[in-house]
């Protein structure tokens, strides 16, 4: 028990039930986790969570059955901690106490005498995946959603238990994976296959009868039929791991992202530390993070990325949507062959993409089906539904295909009167209701469809690449745009399980406008005469995902160019045209060779005789920034704040620990000594 409580807690209770499973003569305990709502709002556990799964155990332990086992509720076993209770803690002492107490409780299946199960039914994360990992043995359904250790992307360590059990079972480097690489790399999930392989599960089963070939099995177990076998981990290469893992993270983040450290060192003293010693690290460790300005700052990118993320501010009502039952895609090249794989996969309706020759489609439907066979080998898809998904997509050279599609993508050159060609082609063909949806990343809707009989159907549809990869869908509503047409286009971007975001059609939207005037300050400090290592690793600090130069070998300079020009003719004053990033881009040169800086590029640069220091660079960048999102904000592209931080997070790649764009403008002062205001009402994602 502890005095510790979460006004708001959604208590997860721990439901007992005693029953008989055959070939097993005393009867079994099983224990579900159930808060009373479906898979929409999952188990978590706060302090009554933890009180009602310590009370369970004990009765389980109590009635001597053969085996202890844990499950969940439909599509959910448990996803950690109640996040919302953690802003609530007011002392160092009542953090300290929150992780002994889950170390408590947890512990009673670790040190039990009864063989203990943990049948992880579905999404399992945090401390939901810590209670699994002190059970003796774990079954896992192929059909989990999300398994991860998520912790460090939010500026804590996982405090009950998982930094000690997990290398201690899969070894350090693949640990680290779960515990650091994962949650700084967009906060990615494992899969239930590559979970099982990595010898976090030591079954894995499909999710029909999950339960009861979960119970046979264990039942196998406990009767010795079974013999649960596990590679022994290697504790030679313990420390090199760590040495490199501890370099990695130096050049990734240099020092931005305590927690990611501290996880580390924890994975070390894993290896040799007792589970009491290294628990009770734990637990400091999750005491100190708790009142650190990365976890509130990640508590903040969590909730929009959990809770506005999947109600988009401003989005018309889903009534007005009309059914797509086929796609049409203009264009058979890279992006239009990723859109046509996404929309084939997540809609289920046929998909036809069409270019100006035979050879250009063929290329296209190629590269679907080889990125299909490609899921199928990794075990992402099985060979139903890759048949299935390929019959789905076919390719055209005559438009006609697009007769009777209700929902048509372009994703030609961006060039506007390309553009408009292609909608002015397609407006004979299609029909009156169909939705014309274009993948610009910064040109006008409006100007797009100003020329076409029904403008009121063309809606912005903008994709990040990789598109099967960033979740961010930038919707952009045109001046004419319907609510039909929008709420449509919302209603895609949902089942195509993207983050959607309204914005208004203006130059390059948000995230890539945010960008380039990011890349743009960076460009101009170079032109000035800044060294070029002076201007690229000048906003390490910040601990961003990659440097400029690398972003700006992601983009491609000639793309930079290309929106910059656009954003040059709307806004010349703050986007001005450098002669350098023409040559770049003119060069084709790779900006970077071996993760250095390509000495034939520093060699094209004409510059000044102004260099600027890296703390001048750094602040001339912010500076900027504060500058845009707020005139951004004033134009009313996006709603709110919090909007620009979503999509910089989702499309960009802006890192939780930081909290968002604004928050962090704000925290450092940008915000008010640049726009004589605050972003975000004080205290919103700062400890300040």
């Amino acid at each position: 028990m502890t005095d510790i409580s979460f006004p708001s807690e959604v208590v997860t209770k721990s439901l007992l039930r005693l029953i008989r499973v055959p070939g097993v003569e005393r009867q079994v305990a099983l224990i579900t986790l159930d808060n009373g709502f479906d898979h929409k709002k999952p188990n978590t556990f706060g302090p009554g969570g933890l009180t009602s799964l310590s009370t369970a155990i004990d009765e389980a332990i109590a009635a001597d059955p053969a085996f202890i086992a844990i499950t969940g509720k439909p599509y959910v076993f448990c996803v950690g901690a109640d996040l919302t209770g953690m802003p609530l803690l007011e002392t160092h002492a009542q953090a300290l106490e929150l992780g002994r107490f889950g170390h408590r409780v947890f512990a009673k299946l670790k040190d039990s005498t009864i063989p203990t199960f943990a049948f992880i039914n579905g999404a399992a994360m945090g401390g939901g995946l810590e209670l699994a990992l002190h059970c003796h043995y774990r079954t896992l359904s192929s059909g989990a959603a999300a398994l991860a250790l998520p912790e460090v992307s939010l500026g804590l360590v996982p405090g009950w238990g998982g930094t000690q059990l997990l290398p201690n079972l899969i070894g350090p480097a693949n640990a680290a994976t779960v515990i650091i690489q994962n949650p700084l790399t967009q906060n990615r999930m494992l899969k239930p296959k590559q979970a099982a392989e990595m010898g976090i599960a030591d079954l894995l089963l499909e999710p029909a009868d999950f339960l009861e070939r979960s119970l046979a099995w264990a039942a196998d177990v406990v009767s010795g039929t079974v013999t649960v076998q596990r590679p022994e981990v290697d504790r030679d290469s313990w420390d090199g791991v760590l040495y490199f893992a501890k370099a990695m993270l130096d050049k990734r983040l240099h020092g931005a992202v305590p927690a990611a450290n501290r996880a580390l060192e924890l994975i070390g003293v894993a290896k040799g530390a007792t589970f009491a010693e290294g628990t009770a690290l734990e637990d400091q460790a999750l005491a100190d993070l708790v009142f650190s300005e990365e976890l509130r700052s990640g508590l903040y990118a969590f909730d929009l990325v959990q809770r506005r993320a999947k109600k988009p501010v401003g989005a018309p009502s889903p009534a007005h949507a009309k059914d797509v039952t086929k796609v049409g895609v203009v264009g058979a090249g890279l992006m239009a062959s990723q859109l046509a794989l996404l929309f084939a996969r997540r809609l289920q309706v046929p998909v036809v993409m069409t270019d100006l020759d035979q050879a250009r489609v063929d290329k296209g439907v190629a590269y679907v089906h080889a990125e299909i066979d490609k899921a199928v080998g990794k075990g992402r898809m099985d060979t139903g539904t890759a048949a299935k998904v390929r019959a789905l997509v076919t390719g055209s050279v005559d438009k006609s295909v697009f007769a009777d599609a209700d929902f048509v993508i372009e994703a030609v050159f961006e060039e506007l009167s390309v553009k408009k060609q292609v909608w002015a082609e397609l407006e004979k063909i299609v029909s009156p209701e169909a939705v014309l949806a274009t993948n610009t990343s910064s040109l006008s809707v409006t100007a797009m469809a100003a020329d076409l009989e029904h403008p009121e159907r063309v809606v912005g549809f903008h994709f990040f690449n990789p598109v099967a990869v960033l979740p961010l869908l930038e919707i952009i509503r045109g001046e004419r745009t319907s609510d039909a047409a929008l709420a449509t286009a919302f209603a895609v971007g949902k089942q195509l399980r993207k983050s959607c975001v309204l914005v208004k059609d203006a130059p390059a939207f948000v995230a890539n406008r945010v960008l380039v005037r990011f890349l743009s300050e960076i460009q101009s400090a170079i032109d000035a005469g800044t060294p070029l290592e002076v201007a690229d690793s000048a906003i390490d600090p910040l601990g961003l995902p990659m440097r400029p130069l690398a972003l700006l070998q992601l983009v491609g300079p000639a793309i930079a160019y290309h929106v910059t020009e656009t954003l040059h003719a709307a806004f010349p004053d703050r986007f001005p045209l450098s002669a350098n990033l023409k040559a770049l881009a003119d060069a084709r040169l790779p900006l970077l060779v071996d993760d250095e800086i390509n000495p034939a590029v520093t060699a094209l640069l004409t510059v000044g005789d102004a260099p600027l220091s890296p703390d001048e660079v750094r602040q001339k960048v912010l500076d900027g920034l504060a500058q845009e999102i707020r005139i951004l904000l004033d134009e009313g592209v996006v709603a709110e704040a919090q909007d620009v931080d979503l999509c910089m997070i989702l499309g960009a790649g802006w890192p939780f620990h930081l909290g968002g764009i604004t928050p962090y403008l704000d925290r450092t002062g940008t915000s008010e000594s640049v726009t004589g205001q605050r972003f975000l009402p004080k205290g919103t994602a700062s400890l300040a």
